[in-house]
């Protein structure tokens, strides 16, 4: 045998025999909590750091192994889509270690997975068509004008503004104008963000107190589908969820036209054995009112956790503080007097702030979960607005002020058990939600910020009397203290859900929610003499309108989920939800004396929760490549539109039921590495099941479309994300034509707007963007309106368009530091 293949043989064998005596090797069964094999179970092997260096998946008897790890300290990481992930600290020494057994325990259902964007498929996770989760990436790469618009992550959701930065947005979803979020819930890490029983609006929530750079993800639904979501969710949902741990430090400037100025930053730091993050922003912005906003704003958030997903805490802080002027709503015919983005009240505006405190605890072992989370939090608002300017008060104006202040309280408690049924995958979830709100609030009629009386000159136009035949021109005293009440409101939530894994292509999910209601008014509004009727009658408000009541709402709901078959699922729902409304007008008997009502009026009492009823049909698939889409078909019954009226302190009835249906069609495209398309479509319609003649244009006799409903919503977007230390984002986002009467006789237009994001990397710490809004600088409007108003003191009343506009074309840059 020739000399040289021996030598080379041995040296090669001994080389094999060198490194396997240096590398170790790791194997293992996967079993879940009865001892099964569990196939297809991926399993990797982690360094410190969490950087992936091997991989494998368990055979079909759940078994693995791994070669070719020097010793060391290693994390083992076992994961399956059906069972709970298991994180195991792993020391290789010069031998092999023990083969591991590793026990599953039985995961949810239908799970939340930890994603970036809305590239992570859902299939086998989400329980409908309209379930998603969006990412800290995709948010950082959106250009947005207020911090309300990552709420416009959720497909179909569309924000506006109808006056000051510092008021809670406008939303519009489903066939809704939520106003200020009535029917659309919104939570901060599990914390309600709607206020009910408002002073402004029922379920006003507002998104100012967000710093979107902190939001680590958005998770949203739509309908009236879900356990844990009760008052405000019958059109949908959104959970904010705030970061606990940044991946990087920053600080960041911005600037721009009209008076913009922005810096944030956010910095999170280990203590002891946990982590402390906290952040704040200041916001100012004039922008492009011919009578400046002036917004400012400060916002802070602190955070302390321990743990991880299995066992930890966290305790929480908010505080916000901000001051605004306003430039509000006006009439087309006011445009020649005060320009397009002029103001017939300079003096509107408010300040408004919100200081919370929560803590939240979880465990999580092979047989259940169990989480509770309490808070606290105090609320301030005073608003001075002036919607019909003239139209009452020639003199004085029509000016009027809302003032809320609460303290608030709540614990949101759930437990979930993992069980085997029949070798059945089941999840049965127990969850106890309550909430109690200390309110005092009050509306009262002001000029420039002052409280005054004033005079009605159109009462026997709005309220016609007796008195009236023989005075036409009868003129009411409207009281300075409208409508001034301190009450608390109590809400008791409970839902019990069952998930079970029928077979591999259908599970489903049944629940039963209950939830009670518990309001104790004390109306604090003055006696009232109408001196100018005969016999000055006297109206006791604080016996007439304090009182309390109580009310029980039942909402069974269920899914079914069929598939996957070729990456494609499908979802049948239907449920039961509602909405509460105002304390007050729960209570009330005698309507506030006020332009509605300026002469005494009884009333009768209206119901404190409104029941919704709903169903949906969906399908969510990936079986294109890269391609993500859903596509569902809804229906959304409400037994009524009746709520408080905040601008008059009276209660405002719908003459019949509502019915609301439409299609959502949503697609994200990621075809290349560092690209991402996304197209998302709604279309809505909204029907009383009556003619509804008060919300019809003069003379008409009515018709059944819901006013101010929205119909088609569209908004598609471009991505390239960090791409030679280049991001850019160009969106579109459109909202068609409204109703804005019942009979249809006034339409909005359609509002379009294209924005567009750049952001370059100088260094690894230094980042540069540019914003630019509203790039085809549309004069389009935010929010429409019909109704009659008086835009000087001698003009004539006129019936006409209100609106709002859009912000013109403006351009932002920020300068971004990391460390």
């Amino acid at each position: 045998m020739p000399r040289r293949p021996v030598v080379i043989t041995s040296i090669l064998f001994a080389t094999m025999w060198c490194a396997w005596a240096a590398d170790v090797m790791v194997s293992g069964t996967v079993v879940d909590s009865s001892g099964a094999a569990i196939a297809g179970a991926a399993v990797q092997v982690q360094s410190a750091n969490r950087a992936v260096l091997r991989t494998t998946e368990s055979d079909a008897n759940g078994s693995f192994m791994i070669s070719g790890l020097p010793a060391g300290n290693y994390r083992l990481v076992v994961s399956h889509a059906d069972f709970a992930t298991k994180e195991i600290p792993v020391t290789i020494g010069a031998e092999a270690a023990a083969p591991f057994r590793i026990s599953l325990a039985l995961g949810s259902v239908s799970t939340t997975v930890n994603v970036q964007g809305r590239e992570d498929d859902l299939t086998g996770i989400a329980q409908s068509a309209t379930q998603g989760t969006v990412g800290q990436t995709a948010l950082e790469d959106r250009p947005i004008l207020r911090s309300g618009e990552v709420l416009e992550t959720v497909p179909g959701v569309i924000i506006t503004q109808h006056a000051g930065g510092g008021k809670a947005n406008q939303y519009f979803l489903r066939g809704f104008n939520l106003d200020h979020g009535t029917d659309f819930a919104v939570f901060l890490d599990d914390m309600p963000l709607n206020l009910p029983s408002h002073a402004h609006g029922e379920g006003y929530a507002d998104m100012n107190i967000v710093i979107p750079e902190l939001v680590q993800r958005v998770n949203y639904e739509k309908g009236p589908y879900y356990a844990d979501v009760g008052d405000y969710g019958s059109a949908g949902s959104a959970h904010l969820e705030f970061y606990k741990t940044l991946p990087e430090n920053f600080l960041q400037v911005e600037g721009g036209m009209y008076g913009y100025e922005r810096a944030v930053f956010g910095v999170s730091e280990k203590v002891g054995s946990g982590n402390l993050l906290f952040g704040g922003e200041f916001y100012h912005d004039d922008g492009p009112w011919t009578h400046s906003d002036n917004y400012s704003r400060l916002n802070g958030l602190l955070t302390y956790s321990q743990g991880d997903e299995a066992s930890g805490f966290s305790i929480t802080a908010h505080a916000y503080h901000g001051n605004w002027y306003s430039s509000d709503q006006i009439p087309i015919t006011a445009v020649p007097l005060v320009g397009f983005f002029g103001a017939l009240n300079p003096t509107d505006g408010g300040n408004s702030q919100r200081h919370s405190l929560q803590a939240e605890w979880h465990r999580q072992n092979d047989h259940s979960r169990t989480q509770i989370m309490a808070y606290g939090f105090y609320y301030y608002l005073n608003l001075f607005s002036d919607f019909t300017y003239y139209l009452d008060d020639p003199v004085k104006g029509d000016q009027f002020e809302q003032q809320d202040s609460r303290f608030v309280v709540g614990v949101d408690v759930r437990h979930t058990l993992f069980n085997n049924w029949f070798s059945r995958k089941v999840e049965n979830t127990f969850g106890l939600q309550v909430r109690n709100d200390w309110v005092h609030n009050g509306l009262y009629r002001t000029e420039d910020r002052e409280r005054t009386d004033k005079n009605d000159i159109n009462a026997c136009h709005d309220e016609p009397i007796d008195a009236c035949n023989n005075d036409p021109s009868l003129t009411a005293v409207l009281p300075a203290d409208t409508d001034v009440n301190r009450f608390t409101e109590t809400m008791f939530g409970f839902y019990v859900e069952n998930k079970i894994q029928w077979a591999e292509k259908f599970r489903s999910v049944l629940a039963l929610r209950g939830d009670e209601v518990f309001d104790n008014v004390t109306s604090l509004t003055p006696g009232y003499t109408a001196t100018e009727l005969p016999g000055a009658p006297v109206v006791n408000f604080a016996a007439a309108n304090s009182g309390s009541v109580t009310q029980f709402m039942p909402e069974p709901k269920v899914s079914l989920i069929f598939g996957p078959w070729r990456k494609t699922e499908f979802y049948v729902q239907g449920g039961f939800s509602f909405h509460s409304n105002d304390a007050r007008g729960a209570t009330q008997r005698e309507e506030p004396i006020s332009p509605d009502n300026p002469f005494p009026t009884a009333t009768s009492r209206i119901p404190a929760l409104i029941q919704t009823k709903g169903s949906e049909v969906g399908v969510r698939t990936t079986s294109a490549r890269h391609l993500q889409s859903t596509l569902s078909l809804w229906y959304l019954h409400s037994q009524s539109e009746l709520l408080q009226d905040g601008d008059t302190g009276g209660t405002v009835a719908s003459l019949s039921p509502s019915n609301r249906y439409g299609i959502e069609w949503a697609n994200y495209y990621t075809p290349w590495e560092h690209w991402a398309f996304d197209f998302d479509f709604a279309d809505s319609r909204a029907f009383f099941t009556e003619i509804d003649a008060a919300d019809a244009a003069p003379g008409s006799p009515g018709g059944t479309r819901v006013p101010e409903a929205v119909g088609l919503v569209a908004s598609a977007g471009a991505t390239m994300h960090d791409y030679k230390r280049f991001s850019a984002s160009l969106r579109l986002r459109a909202f068609g034509p409204r109703d804005l009467t019942s009979d249809g006789i006034y339409r909005s237009n359609a509002t379009v707007l294209l924005n567009a994001e750049m952001r370059y990397r100088v260094s690894r710490r230094w980042s540069f963007v540019v914003e630019a809004l509203n790039l085809l600088n549309r004069k389009d409007h935010d929010i429409d309106y019909a109704y009659t108003s008086r835009i000087t003191p001698t003009a004539d009343p006129e019936f006409t368009e209100v609106f709002h506009p859009v912000e013109p074309f403006q351009i932002r840059f920020g300068l971004r530091r990391t460390f």
